[in-house]
């Protein structure tokens, strides 16, 4: 194997680990949210967008 091709090759895997361990940190945080905001509808907190869709016109 030549050093150019020992180097493409590193370089591939590098960024291979490094993409699969961004994927991985964002599932992980999105699990992590998910639950924080089951705890906190479980609270009785709602969120914003959850308000009624009848409002009454401000003048």
């Amino acid at each position: 194997m030549s050093t150019h091709a020992l180097y493409v090759t590193a370089a591939y895997a590098i960024t291979a680990v490094v993409l699969a361990g961004l994927i991985g940190w964002i599932l992980l945080d999105q699990r992590a949210r998910k639950r924080e905001l089951a705890e906190l509808e479980a609270a009785g907190i709602r969120r914003r967008s959850d308000k009624p869709s009848k409002q009454p016109a401000k003048s």
